[in-house]
């Protein structure tokens, strides 16, 4: 492809709007600029390209850009021994310029975030490059650091178990490497601080997000919380998963075609409350108890472990489905991670109430100026521009790529498959070959393994078990040999050296065709798919990719394969592969069905989620005037004649420092008390569909409503309080007055609740309402299972339910 002249086809995208550019002229000008200087810049000692990155600061980013890029790559080759490709350079225009910059993988993506990053950290704020993980965002600081320092700028690291002091340093420097996590939960606790000396982010700037798809789009519906002590306990759920485990499919309840949503038969109403000896379980007065009941049922029959979580050190730890990594600090919310550690038998983790939450889509919309780099961008290239604004600009390789990626292999079950994927690792692997197969669970991972092991194929396995490994099993993944077994883990993120950790053999591995990458599942995503196969020929080197599907794979049933093939031409259980152009095209439809639904989520989570987001920064702005204004005028004006009398005695001083500390422990208790409300709101909010209005509508009304009543009642509780406290010279004794904060605060992540359709759906007539708010929409079924118990006693009654069950 000429990525110099557009095709007629990327013409006509860009006139339409389309978010993609292949367009490459206007960079290369620029590059032909910055080669302009090089040789000027070669001849300068280290003192002098000090200086002149200092002449440059507080200038017109723009017009530094060309001499910023010239110094940087010529730091680059004194302090790295590397000098940046063109093309490089090209993604880092592309990065200032607020763009996603799509480079494939081994391209060298973590270099080209450096000029960028110097050319606004020049300009006086602070740059953020966000990363997936600690490990990435520790080595890429300590690795460009020498680069940065020769620029004369400093460079910082936030990693998960820092001091406040520490975070504060690292985001003082003029760049700051953190994961997207880290900063989101910072910015939460800074809103939450009682002293602006406690806070560590300055404003923000600049962030430049690395696997900006997985970021950006993938970890969009996941809320960041910080959440503190509560009195609340959970009881009875280990009886429950017992409950649970005692119910039969089909009889005592039903799932639906997805195996995602779980319900009660009438039967199984009646079993589980004489069980419970609750009268009926779905009163008002036992909701409670029915959410607990459905927590335990889909702990017990939809979630399984090995798969969407493992058990490690006594506690359950999610499987991230598109990384195959443990997510840390994440859990499932209202109560479904409870109902976990119950069925696996483990000590119940207090759940806590939520003090603050964000969006990760929310958090990245606070930074005034977005970038980002990946090497997956073009699938995703509408949303980005849709939720974010980012056009995508396609970096040509520096080197061609020559991976040959060969059609699926397609088989009508598991057993055909399992075999197929042996037989095939078993001969690749006997030439000497080195191969990379990507599973879907860590459990697949196991199971291959030991296949593998019974067939005489020594391989190394990588999955969440034992991430801390992952460096040194990657490090050898491309030796003579090697097999290795990973789940996602080695998608994003990591670099198979061809040849092993020194590339001693990497001849020999060349000339038996480089990687050879085996996927044994699609993948909800098709960047995923895309991620796996870019493990095998980085910077023009051989390599080779094919995945391997069963009928029976998760994906494909789910999701309804039979449903879109014609019965006629389903194949015959067989054993060989199966070659079916239709089979072929409908395994692809049904990705692009989930990615879809995935996309609509996301869309209907932010329509729920923006007037909360509103309302957030609304109660922000709020507190960081109080925390940062001289004075107030409240309780002057309403306490005048208390205020006064402790004014004369005490002090305007010490009178200012009690209203302030009043002020933001009452915001901070009654924002919490308005998100628990709102939580109560969405509860139920779906059953108006049954009436006809629009449930968002109805949402939005209710949080505005509240929202309003909750601004006057926090003026209300400020004068209660300082009306109530005792003021002494020395202030107020806040523990002695109960007014200190949690006791304690931990953060976490919700992860996505697994349910994407079913009868919320229906009741709605819109097949995104099921979608609704996706981190909190568990509570939506108790409402549903209350309209659904009593329809089915009133269809009874009228004499319409015969044998039908549900």
């Amino acid at each position: 492809m000429d990525f110099d002249r557009p095709t007629l086809q990327q013409r006509l995208r860009r006139f339409t709007g389309q978010p993609v550019d292949f367009d490459l002229r206007p960079f290369r000008d620029l590059v032909a600029e910055v080669a302009v200087l090089e040789p000027e810049v070669e001849d300068l000692d280290d003192e002098d390209i000090q200086h002149r990155a200092r002449e440059l600061r507080g200038r017109n980013v723009d017009e530094a850009l060309v001499e910023v890029f010239a110094l940087f790559r010529e730091a680059s080759k004194r302090r790295l021994g590397e000098r940046p490709y063109d093309e490089q350079i090209m993604a880092g225009i592309a990065l200032h310029q607020g763009r996603v910059a799509e480079m494939q993988t081994g391209e060298g993506k973590t270099l080209a975030a450096v000029a960028p990053a110097v050319l606004n950290a020049l300009s006086g704020k602070s740059v953020h490059i966000h990363t997936v993980n600690d490990y990435l965002a520790r080595r890429d600081a300590n690795w460009m650091g020498p680069i940065y320092e020769l620029l004369g700028i400093r460079v910082g690291c936030v990693q998960e178990e820092m001091s406040v002091a520490a975070r504060r340093d690292a985001y003082n420097c003029d760049v700051t490497y953190v994961t997207a996590k880290e900063a989101g939960f910072d910015l939460l606790r800074d809103g939450m601080c009682l002293d602006p000396a406690d806070r560590v982010h300055l404003p923000f700037h600049f962030v430049i997000v690395d696997e900006a798809d997985s970021i950006l789009i993938d970890e969009a519906r996941v809320p960041l919380v910080v959440a503190g002590t509560s009195d609340d306990q959970a009881v009875g759920l280990v009886r429950l998963a017992g409950l649970a485990r005692e119910l039969l499919s089909d009889v005592d309840f039903d799932t639906d075609d997805y195996s995602r949503n779980i319900n009660l038969t009438e039967e199984g109403s009646r079993r589980v409350e004489q069980k419970l000896q609750v009268e009926n379980l779905y009163a008002e007065e036992n909701l409670g108890l029915l959410a607990a009941v459905r927590n335990a049922m889909h702990a017990e029959f939809l979630l399984d472990r090995d798969v969407d979580y493992i058990i490690r050190n006594g506690r359950v730890e999610l499987v991230d489905e598109l990384t195959g990594r443990v997510v840390d600090d994440r859990q499932w919310p209202d109560g479904l991670q409870a109902a976990i550690e119950a069925k696996e038998g483990l000590d119940l983790q207090p759940e806590g109430r939520i003090l603050g939450s964000i969006t990760m889509q929310h958090f990245m919309l606070s930074y005034p100026r977005l970038a980002g780099m990946t090497a997956t961008a073009q699938p995703a290239a509408e949303e980005l521009k849709e939720a974010y604004g980012l056009g995508v600009i396609v970096i040509p390789t520096h080197m061609p790529c020559i991976r040959a990626d060969h059609p699926d292999c397609i088989y009508t079950h598991h057993e055909a498959k399992q075999t197929a994927v042996i037989e095939e690792i078993t001969e690749v692997n006997a030439s000497g070959r080195p191969i990379l197969v990507g599973t879907a669970s860590v459990a697949e991972s196991e199971r291959f393994a030991a296949a593998l092991e019974g067939n005489g194929v020594s391989c190394r396995v990588l999955n969440a078990k034992n991430d801390e490994a992952e460096a040194e099993v990657i490090a050898d993944a491309g030796a003579i040999g090697a097999v290795t077994i990973s789940t996602n883990m080695a998608g994003r993120g990591t670099d198979i050296r061809l040849g092993g950790h020194d590339e001693a053999d990497r001849d020999e591995v060349l000339a038996l065709g480089g990687l050879y990458v085996i996927g044994t599942n699609r993948h909800e995503s098709l960047r995923i798919d895309r991620q796996l196969r870019g493990r095998a020929g980085r910077q023009g080197d051989p390599g080779s990719s094919r995945f391997f599907v069963s009928l029976e794979d998760d994906l494909l049933v789910r999701f309804g394969l039979e449903e879109l093939i014609p019965r006629v031409s389903l194949p015959a259980r067989q054993a060989g592969a199966v070659d079916d152009p239709l089979l072929r095209r409908e395994i692809a439809r049904a990705q692009r069905i989930v990615d879809g639904q995935n996309i609509d989520m996301r869309k209907t989570l932010k329509r729920y989620s923006d007037v909360l987001e509103a309302q957030r920064q609304f109660i922000q702005d709020w507190r960081r005037e109080v925390l940062e204004g001289p004075d107030f005028e409240v309780l002057s004006e309403a306490c005048t004649q208390r205020y006064e009398e402790l004014r004369e005695t005490m002090g305007e001083e010490v009178l200012i420092d009690v209203e302030r500390r009043i002020t933001l422990l009452v915001i901070d208790r009654c924002w919490c008390d308005f998100l628990s409300e709102m939580s109560r709101v969405r509860d139920g909010i779906h059953l108006v569909a049954i009436g006809g209005k629009t449930p968002y509508e109805v949402f939005h009304k209710h949080a505005r409503e509240a929202f309003n009543s909750t601004l006057d009642f926090i003026d209300e509780q400020v004068v209660s309080v300082f009306e109530s406290v005792t003021v002494t010279e020395k202030g107020v004794d806040w523990e002695g007055e109960g007014l200190l904060g949690p006791s304690s605060t931990w953060t976490y992540l919700v992860t996505d609740m697994p349910f994407t359709t079913g009868p919320l759906a229906a009741m709605a007539g819109r097949p995104s309402l099921g979608l609704v708010v996706a981190w909190m929409y568990w509570p939506l079924w108790i409402a549903w299972g209350f309209y659904r118990k009593w329809k089915m006693r009133k269809d009874h009654a009228e004499g319409r339910v015969g044998d039908q069950r549900g």
